[in-house]
């Protein structure tokens, strides 16, 4: 049975087996007594487990005293805006992302560092707060959330639902039946867009892979084509992604997003970029044409947001289709992600191919391999870098290689078991090759890493 995964933002695992009752009251436990009092918001997508999973939840807060603030099943950005005008104390959102359905998890934070750094301490030492019968907390619903969030972004100024309206713009949005199935067709009509509806019921069945990669918004795409829409929008389960499709139902990667969404910030705002480490390459091109930096960091959001503070970055994201917008809140926004690109396609008057066709060609390619129990994956690391140390290999997040026109990196993942290789060039081919040659230089025998390439012993 694996283990859950486990890191300062939260938990992740599968239903019944890693991710229990007994996790989740452990480990929100702890952020009850990191919080210390007042206020939690917990928020959910539309998984299955996640009814189970916030009465667990919850039950941990009241028993420590500190009351819930329940805003259903909206997603991850929504849920922490509306932290942010409750001012609560904590938020908890109940979700396992772009994991398979048979995947939950919670995403833990706080307004105080210093608290959301204490909870993996307190959880490892088993610590909890709990009050007498007369302090418990109390549930209280809120049902506010989604107007919240759509209320933020159209006060942008540079939201023009007219002008969106007088292009008559036709976007599909397929949200794998998950927290953006209310919110995105919503934000999309009051902007003037007419919108066709594709898996935007939020019934916690999935009708595709959540994870919204061109692989599996095949559908996206047909629907695209048979309704001659401009546009297509594909959200993992949280909606803290967006993935689009073009005219013409041509899937884009999922590293698209992020250079487009810049593109478009940029123009109205200079400022520097903040990425990580196996982000396309397309986003210095983008942040060349305006003349600012770009800074790269660990893979995470939080990570991002913590560069971004650190340089004042006027966008940040990842390859992952994930956009990271400080005008609106600190975190991974795909609901904002779509109002940029539509504001884009009203504003240009092009199509989204004519301006995906503008940027120079790079093709990434990413592989994962599970990961034996027992295998240090830090050794892993430095074994390849020693094997590399000659084209000074960057050590910020695993271990990655740069050859000017590409580049190779390797890196546990934080969201599941597995380690992920990651290989750009300015050709599929030449990708695939990177890709491959680096996995190569890993050998897996027994459960055990016994070996890279050339000979080099591991252990």
């Amino acid at each position: 049975m694996r283990e859950p995964i486990i890191s300062v933002s939260g938990i992740r695992g599968i239903v019944g087996e890693s991710f229990t009752p007994e996790l989740i009251l452990r480990i929100t436990s702890a952020f009850a007594k990191a919080v210390g009092e007042g206020r939690v918001l917990i928020a959910r997508d539309t998984r299955p487990s996640g009814e189970m999973a916030f009465c667990a939840a919850a039950s941990a807060l009241m028993g420590a005293g500190i009351d819930v603030i329940d805003v259903g099943i909206v997603p991850t950005p929504t849920a922490l805006i509306c932290a942010s005008k409750l001012n609560v104390e904590g938020c908890i959102v109940i979700t396992a992302s772009h994991n398979p359905p048979e995947w939950n998890g919670l995403e833990l934070s706080t307004e105080d560092k210093e608290k959301e750094d204490m909870v993996l301490d307190l959880y490892e030492r088993g610590e909890m707060r709990l009050v007498s019968w007369d302090k418990v907390g109390r549930v209280h619903r809120y049902e506010g959330a989604v107007e919240d969030h759509i209320g933020r972004i159209l006060s942008l100024n540079w939201i023009d639902p007219p002008l969106i309206r007088s292009r008559g713009l036709k976007v599909v949005v397929d949200c794998c039946n998950g927290a953006g199935s209310v919110i995105t067709p919503e934000l999309l009509r009051r902007m003037g867009c007419q919108v066709v509806e594709l898996y935007c019921d939020p019934d916690g069945t999935f009708p595709r892979e959540p994870e919204p990669t061109p692989a599996n918004l095949t559908d996206l795409a047909r629907a695209v084509r048979e309704n001659g829409a401009d546009l297509g929008i594909g959200h993992d389960l949280d909606a803290d992604r967006c993935v689009l499709v073009a005219d013409g139902g041509v899937p884009l990667s999922e590293e698209m997003t992020f250079p487009l969404a810049a593109d478009f910030i940029l123009s109205k705002r200079k400022g520097p970029v903040a990425t990580t480490v196996v982000t396309s390459m397309l986003i210095e091109h983008v942040a060349a044409k305006y003349g600012v930096e770009v800074k790269r960091t660990k893979v995470g959001v939080g990570n991002v947001v913590d560069l971004m503070q650190e340089m004042e970055a006027v966008i940040g994201g990842e390859g992952t289709g994930g956009v990271i917008y400080p005008e609106v809140h600190l975190t991974s926004d795909g609901i904002t992600s779509a109002a940029v690109i539509v504001q884009m396609l009203a504003e240009r008057g092009e199509k989204l191919s004519q301006i995906v066709s503008e940027y120079p060609e790079y093709h990434i390619t990413k592989r994962k391999l599970p990961i034996p129990e027992g295998v240090d994956i830090g050794e892993l690391v430095r074994k390849i870098a020693e094997r590399h140390k000659d084209e000074n290999p960057d050590l910020t997040d695993g271990v990655r290689i740069d050859r000017g026109s590409s580049w190779i990196c390797i890196r546990k993942s934080g969201t599941e078991p597995v380690v992920r290789v990651f290989a750009e060039a300015t050709t599929k081919e030449e990708s695939e090759r990177l890709a491959d040659v680096f996995l190569e230089e890993v050998t897996w025998i027994d459960h055990r890493i016994i070996g890279i390439g050339g000979g080099v012993s591991c252990f």
